[in-house]
Order: C-alpha cells, then structure tokens, then sequence
C-alpha cells in the first residue's frame, strides 16, 4: 500500500507524534509498504511533480526521540516559511488523497479533537483511527466524564472550570488539576494544599482556557487497549518517582510497566469490560487505549479514552500487542485493517 503517516502538528504533544509517526512509518516499510512520513504542520518537504511519485523516492532516515519537556510550540511555528495561520501545510491534502490510506500518528488537540478528521472525510482522505465525532467527545474531558457517568462507568468527582470566571470552587484536597481537552499529562498537576490551588491553577490555565479539577483517586494506575471492540491485555503502571507524568511517560527507564498486570482473573475481566463499554459509549472506532485507577477497595474509576494512542518505544499498546504475540509491524498493519471497517 502506498501510505502517508501523518506526524507533527502543533500541539503540546508534537514530539510524542513524531516518535510514533517515525517508529509507524519504518515499521510499514520493513513489511513491504511504500509509507511516507509527513509532518501536518510544515508538509511534504520535498520536490516532486506529481503526489504519487513520492512513493517510489527514496524516504530520508528517520528519528525521533521525545526529550523531558514538551516542545517550544512558537518557535516551531516561527520556523515554517509557509506564512499562514493553517494548522496544515500546504501540500498535506493532496499527499494524502494520492495515498491508498493515511496513518494518523497525530497526538494532542490538533491530532485528537476531530477536526482533521472531518476534514479528511470532506476530502474522502481514508484514515486511522475512529471518526471525527469519536475523536471529539473523547478528546473533551468534561464531556466524557458526563457520557460515562450516565453509561455507569465510575469517573472521580470533579469540576470544570472557565478562565476568569472567578472565585474559582475546588473539590476538596488533595485534587488533579488538568487541561479539559489535553494529553500526555502535559499541564497537569496534583495539588495537596490549598494554598497551592491558585497557583497551580494559574499554570494549567496557561495550556487551556477550561480544566478539570477532579478528587485525586489513590490506587493502582490501569490501562487497557481496545481494538476492533474488543479488549486487549490490562497494564499497569508503576512511576518509579512521581506519576505518571511527561517525563515518566516517555524517558525510557522511569517507570515500570507490567502487562500483563498483576491483578486478579476477576479484576482483568472487570477492568477489560468497563475498557469496551467506555469505547462504546464514546462511540469510539477502529482503536483506543482507556486509563483506569482501582482504589484500595477495589473501584475502579476510568479517567479518559485516548482515540490516537502513542506507538513511541515506551507506548502502551505496542506492549500490549507483544502481549499477544503480535509484533509492532504487525500492530500497524491491524490498525489499518481495523480502520478500513469504517468504509465498507
């Protein structure tokens, strides 16, 4: 198949994307596809004459290593020639309409919210991954907290709140500050004190302008991979220091990951079918990694649904895959096949 994997963008998450987008497009190549990787926000940068002939050049070597802070966001939009505003480089579009299929290797808002989704549709651009409506909801922390909590999935209280619209309300301490709408623990903060409530609100409203303030849940971190609406493997996720942060989440070594996780037959059964039900009332499609913590009692709260899961060398579902005995080329290959139902 001719394949564009699509990495990059302009969120928070930019080098998460280009990690995975770089590990994906190699992947494709070693089990015989023509994949090449194109960066959203600057484009294809080569010369071509017509988009299908850059499946037969020769592809740049890849790399991608993801550092300990998320990117400087205006500097890379300081270093595009192209002098626009658009979210998407110029040449993006009819790269991907030459393609047999676009790989979304797109993490964060720009990748994850469903407008490149829908506009993909528009396009008739085939793509992996759910729909823009999936991708919109989930994306939407507040949104899906409400979905899931009237399906019957437990979710941690919380709040939202909006920038400015003061005297902010808590829910008690300790509580998580995050971005409504973010990913990769990027602004997020546990706040133990009161006194601390403003500051570290005034720095996740640096991100975004709505949050999610919800009672910290102390447990046991859970994940679980769902494909084609069936569940995947349970992991669990030990932080060597901290939680599981941006750093933790990416810097090989700092954190423990066992899969399959060390929990009861009954509680892998439990955390597996809250894992498709979450999808399903999410209207997710094709894939997805749902985030879990049981607390001592044995609850177990879900926390969010990712519709673009990482496929970096410390990502989850790769893991879970190997679980299984698929192999990451192989992995790559499902999730196409996979997103191919939304057509038919």
């Amino acid at each position: 198949m001719n394949i564009v994997v699509l990495c990059g963008g302009l969120s928070n998450e930019r080098d998460v994307s280009i990690s995975s987008g770089s590990g994906v497009a190699r992947a494709l190549r070693e089990r015989g596809h023509k994949a090449v990787l194109v960066d959203v926000f600057f484009g294809y940068q080569g010369q071509y004459s017509d988009p299908h002939e850059i499946f037969d050049m020769e592809q740049p070597a890849l790399g991608g290593a993801v550092g300990e802070r998320e990117p400087d966001l205006e500097a890379v939009r300081r270093s595009r020639s192209q002098d626009d505003d658009a979210l998407i480089g110029k040449n993006v579009i009819e790269i991907c309409r030459a393609a047999d299929f676009t790989f979304l290797a797109l993490h964060g808002e720009d990748g994850e919210n469903g407008r490149f989704q829908a506009l993909f549709d528009v396009y008739g651009i085939k793509y992996t991954g759910c729909g823009y409506l999936g991708s919109a909801i989930a994306m939407n922390k507040g949104l899906t907290k409400t979905l899931l909590r009237s399906g019957g999935v437990s979710v941690p209280d919380g709040i939202v709140l909006k920038k400015g619209c003061k005297p902010y309300e808590n829910v008690g301490f300790p509580c998580v500050v995050k971005p409504c709408s973010g990913g990769s623990s990027v602004g997020t903060y546990i706040v133990s004190e009161p006194d601390e409530y403003e500051k570290y609100l005034e720095l996740a409203f640096g991100y975004e302008d709505k949050l999610i303030v919800e009672r910290y849940v102390r447990g046991r971190e859970l994940t679980v991979g769902v494909m084609d609406g069936k569940a995947m493997p349970v992991i669990e996720i030990i932080p060597k220091t901290g939680f599981y942060d941006y750093k933790n989440k990416y810097q090989a070594g700092l954190t423990d990951e066992l899969c399959p996780a060390p929990i009861s037959a009954e509680d892998t059964e439990r955390v597996q079918r809250l894992a498709e039900r979450v999808n399903s009332l999410l209207m997710i499609e094709a894939y997805c990694r749902v985030d879990f913590l049981m607390d001592e009692r044995g609850e177990i709260f879900c926390l969010e649904a990712n519709t673009l899961p990482g496929m970096t060398p410390t990502s989850l579902i790769p893991q879970m895959a190997a679980a299984e005995g698929m192999s990451f080329g192989e992995l790559c290959e499902r999730i196409i096949e996979v997103s191919e139902e939304k057509y038919r």
